[in-house]
């Protein structure tokens, strides 16, 4: 993988928000000589606005999603806070809205997740007897000129807290984990298809895995599998962060199983913690972080596990990526060629995963991501060639200073004016 951005140092990307922080908003501030907004650490992102606390109804921040509105395509930010749910208007990166908040279902609590399916988000939190609250988020369009203050549409009862909430969006089906069902900790499985009528379809874990051995999922992804191993191909297959493994498991039949019946496949490793992890858009490759590897001392810097799921029985971790800083990675979400990790200390940063079989230990990739410029950029009526050098030294003695090394390109001009009789 090669690292294309490393951004804005505690804060987030172009409208962020400062997670509990009490600031004032923050104005545009292009990513000038690898600073932004005179403060964050930036690299190709450009900041372009920030709110703080006190600007989106109080409390502390914890988790953030999105919706895009398919009657005018006006973005939202759904913003998870200690106190409730903060709804953001983005449509105008530069100048966000806050729009209201629809407080909690019963006490605040640290953790607050948030996920979408046909225009209404889906939040549990780890807030005692929480449940899920159910929210139309067309009620947005409503917003004339004061922060409201929203009721749910909604509510399912048939789980207190939870930490986290994954929807499957072409099934219909979410996903709480981290509840006290299911295992305690594995999956309970809601049938959305009807949106403000949520049912419980399943509950479904694998006791072989979690810190309990309860089958607790930290994280989860599911999907209609379309990858390489085709006996499932078309069915709902799971990827869950397991605290102690990555779970592949076939949910596509939903019926109560707590004793890893389900379960296709188990990867293990040097773990210290299986956090969460997201799949390449080709189904072959699970990106893993794991979130105390570098508390606990185990790895200097951040450390990215690439896990290789051709063969859904038998997860191989193929190898790893090393990010600059010890920072700790919490979540990594993939959109094409891209994966977008996040981190504790170290803001955000975009990774180039479209040669995620040569992923190096350095911020150094060869020249392919010139020649992806090129396809890009180049009209195709043009014919041109594409050298593949590394004219940079990466260490330092007492002869070759550390930098950039002209012979590279010297080699090149002198293979071009030979083979074109050049003069």
């Amino acid at each position: 993988m090669k690292q294309l951005s490393s951004t804005l140092c505690n804060s987030a990307i172009a409208v962020l928000l400062a997670l509990g922080l009490p600031f004032s908003a923050m104005a545009q501030s292009p990513c000038v000589n690898g600073i932004a907004a005179g403060q964050y650490p930036c690299e190709n992102v450009d900041f372009l606005s920030s709110l703080g606390v006190n600007q989106v109804g109080g409390g502390e921040m914890n988790d953030i999603w999105g919706w895009t509105d398919p009657l005018d395509g006006k973005e939202y930010v759904l913003l998870g806070r200690s106190n409730g749910t903060a709804f953001i208007n983005i449509s105008d990166p530069l100048n966000p809205l806050y729009l209201g908040k629809l407080p909690t279902a019963t006490v605040s609590s640290s953790w607050r997740d948030i996920k979408v399916y046909q225009n209404h988000a889906y939040i549990v939190s780890e807030a005692y007897e929480h449940g899920m609250q159910v929210f139309d988020l067309t009620i947005l369009r409503t917003f004339n000129s004061s922060p409201i203050t929203f009721s749910e549409t909604a509510h399912y009862g048939e789980f207190g807290n939870a930490h986290n909430i994954f929807i499957n969006e072409d099934t219909g089906f979410a996903y709480a984990i981290g509840t006290s069902t299911c295992g305690p900790g594995g999956l309970h499985i809601v049938d959305i298809s009807t949106p403000t009528l949520p049912s419980k379809s399943a509950c479904v874990s694998d006791p072989s895995t979690g810190r309990s051995n309860t089958g607790y999922v930290h994280d989860v992804q599911c999907v209609v599998y379309n990858g390489p191993d085709s006996q499932y191909v078309g069915k709902e297959i799971c990827f869950g962060s397991n605290e102690t493994n990555v779970w592949i498991a076939d949910l596509s039949t939903k019926s109560d199983d707590s004793s890893g019946a389900k379960t296709i496949g188990l990867g293990s490793y040097d773990n210290y913690y299986t956090h969460q992890g997201w799949l390449t858009e080709d189904h072959k490759y699970f990106i893993v972080n794991d979130e105390l590897d570098e508390y606990n001392g185990g790895f200097g810097n951040t450390r990215t596990l690439i896990w290789n799921v051709e063969d859904l029985s038998n997860p191989t971790l193929q190898t790893t990526y090393t990010g600059p800083t010890p920072s700790i990675d919490h979540n990594n979400y993939v959109i094409g060629n891209y994966v977008y990790m996040s981190h504790y200390t170290s803001g955000l940063r975009i990774l180039d995963i479209s040669d995620i079989n040569n992923s190096p230990n350095t911020p150094f990739a060869g020249s392919i991501v010139a020649a992806e410029f090129l396809k890009k950029f180049v009209k195709k009526t043009k014919n041109y060639m594409h050298f593949d050098v590394f004219s940079w030294n990466t260490g330092t003695n007492s002869s070759i200073p550390k930098g950039g090394a002209a012979q590279g390109i010297r080699s090149i001009y002198a293979f071009i004016k030979n083979h074109y009789n050049l003069s």
